[in-house]
Formats: C-alpha cells, sequence, structure tokens
C-alpha cells in the first residue's frame, strides 16, 4: 500500500497500484474525493479507473454523508459464481450449442423476459420474500413508478457492456458457471434521479466537483435515497439469482446423464452502500468497483473475456475497509479500444473460448483491460487466491 498525502485533504489517499500508473484523469477525481468536508478515508484498488465523479476502483468511507456517484449508476452490480459436478472431460469439443442455449434462456442487451419469470418454476429458489419485494416498489421514487412492467420484464436478463455469464473451467478441473450483471435500467434511472436531486441541494453547490454532490443524514432527501438505494442492490441481488437459476436449467438439461449437482452459490456486489463500523465510528462505506473481503468472506475478481477469473477470499484488511478489487480494470475507454483493435484482433485475443468475435464486442477485448495477474498480485494483503477459472464460454450482450 502507498499513502498520497494532497494538500488541503481530509484523508491521505491509500493506494494498492502505483499512483504513477493511475490516468491523470482519475487521479485527480482521487484529489478531489480526498478534500469532501464529510470522508474519513479513501481506499483505492488496483483496477483502479476513471468514472463518473469518483473513479471506478475507490472505496470511500464517510460519516453522516453518502455520494451516489461513488457508487455507480448500476447500483448492485455484482458477481455470481458457482461450482458444479462437472469437470472439463465433460464438456464437448465443440461448444457452441451451450453457448445458443445459455443465449436463449437469458436474454442480453436491452432484451427482455416475453413474461416475467415466474420463481416458483426454479430449482431451490426461495420465494418467501419475493412478494415483500416488490410490494416495496410502491415506496420508491415517483420518477420511476411507471417501469415496473418493465424491470419485471427484465428480472433475470444479462445486460451489455462489460456483462457476461460464463462457463470456466478451473485449475483443479472443475466447471464453475460465472455471472456479472446489476439492477438493470431501473437501477441506472434510480441512480440518475437522485444524483440529479443531490446536485440541487445548497450545501452542494460550492464543490469542487458537481458530481460529488452528496446527501446528509438526518433528511427526507438521504432517508429517501437509501430506500431506492437498497431496493436497487437487492433488484441486483435477485437478479443474478434468477439468471444463474436458468443458467444451471441450461446445464442440467444439455448434461442430464451427468446429474450435475451445484456447490453454494458465491454472490458479491461490487457497486454498494454497506454501513460499517471502523476505529469506533459508523460510517457509510461505498464501494464503486470494489468488493468486500472481510476476513473469511468469499469474493470474485473477473479478468476480461479471454483472460480468466479469481476465486478468492478476503484477509479482512481494515486498511482497504476490508475491501479488495472487483476486477482486472480497464486501461483504455471503449472508444479508444475501438479505434485501436479489430475483429482480427478479438479473434486472437479470445484464442479457444466460445464467444462472439464480432464489431459489436471489440470495446470488450482482453487488449483494453489491465492484466488480470497484475491487479491480483498488488492486493496479495487484501485476498487469497482460492481457485483460478478460465473461461471456455463467453455470452456478452
Amino acid at each position: 500500500m502507498t499513502y498520497v498525502e494532497v494538500p488541503g485533504a481530509k484523508v491521505p489517499i491509500r493506494m494498492w497500484t502505483d499512483p504513477t500508473s493511475v490516468e491523470d484523469a482519475a487521479m485527480q477525481q482521487l484529489r478531489n474525493v480526498a478534500t469532501l468536508p464529510w470522508i474519513k478515508g479513501l481506499a483505492v484498488m488496483p483496477d483502479v479507473h476513471y468514472g463518473k465523479g469518483a473513479t471506478v476502483g475507490s472505496v470511500i468511507a464517510m460519516q453522516g454523508a453518502v455520494c451516489p456517484a461513488a457508487v455507480g449508476v448500476d447500483i448492485g452490480c455484482g458477481m455470481s459464481a458457482v461450482k458444479t459436478s462437472l469437470t472439463a472431460n465433460d464438456l464437448p469439443g465443440d461448444l457452441s450449442r451451450l453457448r445458443s442455449k445459455i443465449e436463449q434462456a437469458i436474454p442480453v442487451g436491452r432484451g427482455m423476459h416475453d413474461e416475467a419469470v415466474d420463481p416458483t418454476r426454479l430449482h431451490g429458489f426461495s420465494t418467501a420474500p419475493w412478494e415483500d419485494f416488490w410490494g416495496r416498489f410502491e415506496g420508491v421514487a415517483d420518477a420511476v413508478k411507471f417501469r415496473e412492467g418493465r424491470a419485471r420484464k427484465q428480472m433475470g436478463t444479462l445486460g451489455s457492456g462489460n456483462h457476461f455469464a460464463e462457463v470456466n473451467v478451473c485449475d483443479s478441473g472443475s466447471v464453475w458457471l460465472m455471472l456479472h450483471s446489476g439492477s438493470r435500467n431501473i437501477g441506472k434511472e434510480l441512480a440518475d434521479h437522485h444524483i440529479g436531486v443531490a446536485q440541487s441541494l445548497p450545501h452542494n453547490q460550492n464543490l469542487v466537483d458537481r458530481d460529488l454532490a452528496v446527501f446528509i443524514s438526518d433528511t427526507p432527501q438521504m432517508a429517501a435515497y437509501r430506500n431506492d438505494l437498497y431496493w436497487a442492490q437487492e433488484y441486483a441481488r435477485y437478479n443474478r439469482t434468477l439468471m444463474m437459476n436458468l443458467f444451471k436449467d441450461v446445464i442440467r438439461r444439455e448434461f442430464k446423464k451427468a446429474k450435475v449437482s451445484f456447490a453454494p452459490e458465491i454472490s458479491a456486489h461490487h457497486n454498494y452502500v454497506s454501513e460499517e463500523r471502523y476505529d469506533g465510528m459508523d460510517l457509510l462505506v461505498t464501494r464503486k468497483g470494489a468488493i468486500r473481503a472481510g476476513s473469511g468472506e468469499y469474493g470474485i475478481i473477473p479478468g476480461s473475456m479471454g483472460t480468466g477469473s479469481y476465486i478468492v477470499k478476503g484477509l479482512g484488511n481494515a486498511a482497504s475497509f476490508n475491501s479488495a478489487s472487483h476486477g482486472a480494470g480497464r486501461k483504455m475507454s471503449r472508444n479508444a479500444a475501438k479505434k485501436r483493435f479489430s475483429t482480427r484482433d478479438l479473434e486472437e485475443q479470445t484464442r479457444g473460448v466460445e464467444c462472439r468475435k464480432d464489431s459489436g464486442v471489440v470495446d470488450e477485448i482482453p487488449g483494453a483491460y489491465k492484466p488480470i495477474e497484475q491487479v491480483i498480485e498488488q492486493q496479495r494483503d487484501l485476498v487469497e487466491v482460492v481457485a483460478k477459472l478460465k473461461q471456455v464460454v463467453c455470452v456478452k450482450g
């Protein structure tokens, strides 16, 4: 870890990467965050890069305040992974059919289910809190009330960008299923609504960056935001749970003879807010592109669509607010990647992976991301590696 002192800052910046390797725009965002009056700590993960207001790959601890832009607009975005009883030897040589079946079961991009998924028809899905969850939709911001029908149909869908569904093989030969997705468009609309509200408040008018507008505790605006935030985080969790169940059903059908069984699911948000206590203070900790890595807690740190991922266990490092990186992190923007790389480059860098290799996903090429091995090495005091996975099928929107 490296400490970076910022003139006029309330706290030093704790960095798990070389400060000189961070792009200038992202470094300025970190300096801006460190000057906020309410901040009590700032930890920067090795996958850090430029974002809206606050960098992706940062953990911000505040007392009595929370910054919506420090959560990210895809509230509750995160990962889920499940180890199966299958091994690499059970997989067919041609994985195109399996990829096609996954794409048929889980809508991608802007797609949605024709009808909302009925959770009572899914294996082992607990439906007890389901109606209560949707009942609380009546209490979210009026700005999204008319979106309920679409939000129900998008539950159990992947989205686009860096979201994915994968079949992986770990270093011991076991087959894993993995998902990356969030709260879909309903979470983004809630985030955008509340960022707009925060920016209009008097105490945010003189901030160095208007995107760092905060809500203050014990105000109606904070209460409204936290209500909608926690609902959206729950939506994201349910979204991944439904998708994983649909994913498992595909595997059961495609490998009937193997009578596949599944280990308990590992799931972790990496765009969210948590109430935690450090140094005798009750803090609101926002993780934007970071996972919680408390002692013994399992997490998932994915690489790009051609480089594999890691299952990790947290070491409970309080200096990072019990956090670790959420992935490899981009080293160039999507536009820059499209200009630099071609579909031929994509084909070469995803050789051996059954996935899209067209111009629509060139911006997700492995070369646009930091090396995942380096990112893992930089946080050896935050997590220990449990398993290394390599994708053989990758579905993207």
